[in-house]
């Protein structure tokens, strides 16, 4: 595909998004673009067509989030193949000759990107020396700060490459909630951000976020699920149905309450049970069993 039928492709898939189509036609979209785009930097940068794709990997239904994932997977990983198997430029010609190659023996040296020579893992804004007051308002730059020592850490990026990102963060947050530094909940979505990006079993958020894979105004929004690795978010839903499987052989005692109404008969006679099927933060999922009519269903 090129740049025009991948750019019409995205417009297909966005007007999908808006106007809500099923799963189905989602899926076809998607399956097709898979198929038959070959993924560069320079065409994925050109057509954007990676923040299409990125809109619906936390789709509600599974098969499309899933193929979603997969597929930004896959072009990331063919990008980093072709710049890693990049040629290296040749030498710049000195008045219509090439430039003299170097003696025998001494190889010419790798050019490279300079990067921070800290530690990564002891990375902060102290270490970096970088100035942070950048707002006029001591509490919206304490929280730069707090988002430039969570995208440093582990990082080798230079400073300069860090604090625009920071900066763009904090402005994202403070637009979304209430535009005010003294408001709870910015600065509660501050620290959570913050907590997010230091994780260290989840590396991969910091990356995509440094490298504005994922936009500032889309990391703001984004769910404690939704900034879940792919392995983390695999390793829960295994769990959770190894603890479905549990909970539905497990002969727990049941209590009855008319708290509960059947949807299917409207009788309060309602027999329930609750068993852990999730991860321990998550909420405990309710069994329930109307002894009327027999119907059976369940929440959480």
């Amino acid at each position: 595909m090129d740049v025009k039928e991948v750019e019409l492709r995205g417009k297909a898939i966005n007007k999908a998004i808006a106007e809500k189509d099923p799963s189905s036609s989602l899926i076809k979209l998607l399956t097709d673009l898979n198929t038959g785009l070959k993924p560069t930097e320079d065409l994925l940068r050109q057509t954007r067509i990676g923040v299409t794709i990125n809109k619906l990997r936390t789709h509600n239904d599974p098969s499309v989030a899933t193929l979603a994932n997969q597929m930004v997977s896959k072009w990331r990983e063919e990008v980093n193949k072709q710049k890693k198997g990049a040629p290296r430029p040749k030498p710049a010609a000195v008045n219509g000759s090439a430039s003299p190659a170097p003696p025998s023996g001494i190889a010419s040296p790798a050019p490279s990107k300079k990067k921070h020579s800290v530690d990564p893992a002891k990375r902060t804004h102290k270490t970096d020396k970088v100035k942070y007051q950048v707002t006029g308002d001591d509490a919206r730059d304490n929280c730069v700060r707090l988002m430039y020592d969570g995208l440093a850490f582990m990082s080798e990026e230079l400073p300069e490459e860090i604090i625009p990102v920071a900066r763009a963060i904090e402005a994202a947050a403070f637009e979304k909630n209430g535009k005010s530094s003294s408001n709870e909940e910015y600065r509660k979505k501050m620290r959570s951000l913050f907590q997010n990006l230091k994780n260290k079993s989840n590396p991969t958020l910091r990356q995509r976020v440094l490298s504005r894979e994922v936009p500032p105004e889309r990391f703001v929004t984004m769910t404690h699920d939704e900034m879940k690795s792919d392995e983390r978010r695999a390793a829960d839903e295994k769990l959770e149905k190894e603890n479905m499987n549990q909970a539905m052989v497990a002969q727990v005692e049941k209590s009855i309450s008319k708290e509960f109404q059947c949807g299917k008969c409207k009788q309060r006679q309602v027999s329930y049970s609750q068993a852990q099927t999730r991860s321990a933060d998550e909420p405990m999922t309710t069994f329930c069993e109307c002894m009327a009519c027999g119907n059976r269903w369940k929440f959480s």
